[in-house]
């Protein structure tokens, strides 16, 4: 079935072009929001050729299809219903809500995200590239040292691997203005003005290499390089008044009067008003997690290992992107990577028994597969096609994860990127870290296979 057959289905399978409110997707889910959620047809949906599986959260029907076809199979349900890229619905947007206020928080946090997190995965394997190629033993084959690495070249891999970070802010403000219906473009301009070169670096503050400016005598202003919540609630603030205007303004002179004050008010509230206040708190919330992480003796390693797993069942899972890009973005390192990295292949460690221990063809035939996509990161065909169904091998699995999360944390393993995990996470550690990296991560898949195999599974439970 082609990708333009398999689009057309699911539209029919979800009720039709008119039950469709919006069209979403992230690394590997096409993520639908409907008017009516009877008008599902769940069973004939999982049926698809291609499909994984499926499930309903956060007020949107996620059908599982994996990395890269997600991607075409959404381009063309656009094409059906129409959506236009902007984030609007083409004025078919009603008013569905689905969910309580912090499950729609959670949604609005992956609907600004995902969007960004291919860049951002791309800069962390270039982070992992160079740090690979600038070790000792791969210069020498070059007949270079550390000490004699050309400038050009460490300019070049700079560029590669700093940018995206520099103007994080202008990446984050286009994805909000876009969700929040504002103009796109306008959003660029804002974040590229909290990263104007007229403003003192905040790296170079940090490092106090540079003094702050000072407005009013009190107001301390710098550039909110790395920083993602001030530019966050900026633009969802900026985007809404946008719209405003754009009822208000004459249409005669709305071209020039909305973009002016628009981006006139929305840089005066970030750099006066919000951005400063949500900077430390911002901060604070990097500093919470980080301190509950490296809690003493890997327990906070084994906490997150084992129940962070739970996050993605109550889809709430895209909370983590906000922090992972906060860490990238403060000092290079994303901590909870390698420890989330362990319950994924835990997954696949309890799928894999399942699977052969399984007397059932149906069953085999989604367990195994399943594994092999944990094991590439992709987790939600085993955990909701397996491991959840039969409960005790997510438990299982949980154990696994942990066991991996607590040795993780005691060895100070930390990525130097995101949103990959698995065999492919082993780019984001080619470094002296990938030993370690592979170590923690066969401990996590033999545990919860070992526990799987002998406590979490039998024949009785396909009945």
């Amino acid at each position: 079935m082609s990708e333009k057959d398999l689009a057309k289905k699911i539209v029919e399978l979800v009720g039709g072009e008119g039950n469709i409110v919006s069209v979403r997707h992230c690394a590997t889910r096409l993520r639908i929001v409907v008017a009516d959620k009877e008008k599902i047809d769940t069973k004939n949906v999982e049926a698809l050729d291609k499909v994984k599986g499926s499930f309903f959260n956060s007020g949107q029907y996620q059908i599982i299809l994996g990395t890269g076809l997600v991607n075409r199979v959404y381009d063309e349900v656009v094409k059906i219903t129409g959506e236009p890229e902007t984030g609007e619905t083409g004025g078919k947007k009603e008013n569905v809500v689905y969910g309580n206020r912090f499950q729609r928080a959670i949604r609005m946090f992956s609907d600004v995200f995902v969007p960004i997190i291919p860049v951002l995965v791309a800069t962390g394997l270039f982070m992992g590239l160079r740090g690979l190629l600038t070790q000792e033993a791969v210069l020498s084959v070059f007949g270079l040292t550390p000490d004699n690495i050309p400038q050009s070249l460490l300019t070049f891999t700079q560029i590669l691997t700093d940018t995206a970070f520099a103007f994080l802010p202008a990446l984050v403000c286009w994805s909000t203005f876009r969700n929040f219906g504002g103009s796109p473009v306008i959003g660029i301009v804002l974040g590229l003005m909290l990263v104007s070169p007229s403003l003192p670096s905040a790296y170079a503050v940090g490092a106090g290499e540079a003094e702050p400016l000072v407005f009013f005598g009190l107001i301390k202003v710098a550039g909110y390089q790395g920083s993602v919540l001030p530019a966050f609630v900026t633009g969802i603030i900026t985007a809404k008044f946008e719209k405003w205007l754009r009822k208000h303004v004459p249409d005669a002179i709305d071209l020039i009067v909305t973009p002016f004050i628009t981006l006139l008010v929305g840089i005066v509230l970030a750099l006066f008003g919000i951005g400063p206040v949500l900077h430390y708190v911002e901060n604070g919330v990097l500093w919470l997690v980080e301190h509950l992480l490296f809690l003493p003796m890997g327990i906070g390693g084994f906490l997150y290992g084992c129940f962070g797993q739970l996050l993605g069942i109550f889809g709430i899972h895209h909370i983590l992107n906000f922090l992972e890009i906060s860490m990238l973005a403060q000092d290079g390192w994303n901590y909870l990577n390698p420890i989330g990295t362990c319950g994924n292949v835990a997954q696949a460690g309890a799928v894999l028994a399942v699977a052969i221990k399984a007397v059932s063809n149906k069953t085999k035939q989604v367990a195994y597969p399943s594994c092999l996509s944990a094991l590439l990161g992709i987790t939600e065909p085993a955990v909701f096609g397996v491991n959840l169904k039969f409960v005790k091998p997510f438990i299982m699995s949980m154990i696994g994860g942990g066991v991996g999360g607590f040795l993780a944390s005691i060895l100070h393993l930390r990525a130097t990127g995101m949103s990959i995990t698995g065999i492919p996470g082993t780019l984001l550690y080619l470094n002296e870290q990938l030993p370690l990296y592979l170590l923690v991560n066969v401990i996590s898949f033999a545990v919860a296979f070992g526990l799987t195999w002998f406590f979490g599974f039998n024949k009785n439970m396909e009945n």
